[in-house]
C-alpha cells in the first residue's frame, strides 16, 4: 500500500510518500515551506486589489499579509470559505475591512490568488523533477484546527473537544477522522472538500505528531512516557501508559519557560495538573484520567523542542524512520494502517 502523508504546519509542510513494501527510512520525503508562508509571500508581491478565493487554510503569516495589504489601502475580497482563514466569525472578518463575497461569485477584474492547505499539483510537479510519480492508495493530512462555536473562545472550544474525546484512555490514532469530519472543525472541513475524491484521513497536527513519536523504535519499547510536541505556536504533551493517552495539557509555546515545562510535565505524570492553572496562564487547558506514576522519559518532537535541553528532564528526540522531521507524517501513516 502506498500512502501520501502531509503534515501542514506554520513553518513547514512535511511530506512523506510511503510504500508499505519498503522501510520508512527509504520513503520519499520533503520538508518545504508551509502553504501559509508561501501564500503570504505571494500576497506581498501584489501592489493592487486582491481577490483571495479558494478554501480555509492556516492563518498566521497569511493573516499578517492580508492586514498589511489592507493597511496600504488596497481592497481584499474573500469568499465565505477563504475568509475563515482570518477568523471563523465572519462578522469579525468584515470588521477588519475584508469584503466577503458569495462562494460562486467571480471577480475577473481583480487579481486572484487561491487559498488552500493542500497542493497536490505542486507536490506532483516537485516529485516529477526526480522521476518520482505521485501514485498513492491512501492520503492523510494533518492540520491544526481550533474548531468554532459561536459565543465560545477558540482555545476553550478546542480543549473542550480534546477532553470529550479523551473520555477513556485512547491510542493517539483514535484522534484521526476518516470519512466524516465534525462540522465545527472548519479547517479540516476545507481539507475534506479539497480531497473529496480521495477519501482522506484527517488529523489534528498535534495528535499526528504525538502519534508519530510512538513509532520511534526506542519509544516502542517503553511502557510509560510523556510525549511532547513543542510547536511554533502551541505545545501539547500527552502521558502514555500501555500505548494509550491518559492525560494531556496544551499551552502556548511562547509563554513557557524551561522551568514551567518541567513543572507541568511532572504534574501531568503525577495526575495533579489542573485545567485551571494552565488556562489561567493563557494556555488551552489540561485533563488527566489517571496518573502514570514514574515515567521513563520525555519523548520530544516539534520545531521548538530545543528548549527542553534547558530542563532537567530526561529527553529523547523522537525519530520515526530515522527522521526527527517526520513525526507528523509517520503518525498519519500509523493511523491509516490502523484502519
Amino acid at each position: 500500500m502506498k500512502i501520501l502523508a502531509i503534515d501542514v504546519g506554520t513553518g513547514t509542510q512535511d511530506i512523506m510518500l510511503y510504500d508499505s513494501y519498503d522501510s520508512m527510512e527509504n520513503a520519499v520525503k520533503m520538508v518545504l515551506p508551509s502553504p501559509t508562508k508561501i501564500m503570504a509571500h505571494r500576497i506581498r508581491q501584489h501592489h493592487h486589489d486582491l481577490f483571495l478565493s479558494g478554501e480555509t487554510m492556516g492563518g498566521g503569516p497569511v493573516n499578517k499579509a492580508i492586514k498589511s495589504h489592507l493597511d496600504k489601502g488596497y481592497r481584499v475580497l474573500m469568499n465565505e470559505h477563504s475568509a475563515r482563514t482570518v477568523r471563523d466569525d465572519l462578522e469579525r472578518v468584515r470588521s477588519t475591512g475584508v469584503e466577503i463575497v458569495p462562494l460562486n461569485e467571480k471577480h475577473p477584474e481583480i487579481a486572484e490568488l487561491e487559498l488552500n492547505d493542500v497542493g497536490l499539483v505542486a507536490i506532483k510537479e516537485a516529485l516529477s523533477n526526480f522521476d518520482v510519480e505521485l501514485d498513492f492508495d491512501r492520503i492523510g493530512v494533518a492540520v491544526q484546527d481550533h474548531g468554532y462555536q459561536e459565543g465560545m473562545g477558540d482555545r476553550n472550544f478546542r480543549f473542550q473537544k480534546i477532553r470529550e474525546k479523551l473520555d477513556v484512555p485512547r491510542a493517539p490514532e483514535e484522534f484521526a477522522y476518516y470519512g466524516e469530519v465534525p462540522p465545527y472543525f472548519t479547517r479540516m472541513q476545507a481539507v475534506q472538500r479539497t480531497l473529496k475524491d480521495y477519501n482522506p484521513l484527517i488529523m489534528d497536527s498535534k495528535f499526528a505528531s504525538i502519534c508519530g513519536a510512538t513509532m520511534d523504535p526506542l519509544v516502542g519499547e517503553m511502557d510509560r512516557f510523556i510525549a511532547m510536541d513543542v510547536g511554533n505556536g502551541h505545545t501539547l504533551a500527552a502521558s502514555f501508559m500501555d500505548g494509550k493517552i491518559h492525560g494531556v495539557f496544551e499551552h502556548h509555546t511562547g509563554i513557557l519557560t524551561p522551568k514551567r515545562i518541567e513543572e507541568l510535565v511532572n504534574k501531568l505524570a503525577a495526575g495533579t495538573i489542573t485545567h485551571e492553572e494552565v488556562h489561567e496562564e493563557h494556555g488551552h487547558g489540561a485533563w488527566v484520567i489517571d496518573a502514570i506514576d514514574s515515567y521513563e522519559c520525555l519523548v520530544a518532537t516539534g520545531p521548538k523542542r530545543a528548549i527542553l535541553a534547558e530542563t532537567d528532564l530526561k529527553v529523547h528526540n523522537a525519530a520515526p524512520g530515522g527522521d526527527v522531521m517526520m513525526t507528523g507524517p509517520a503518525g498519519l501513516i500509523k493511523s491509516i494502517k490502523s484502519l
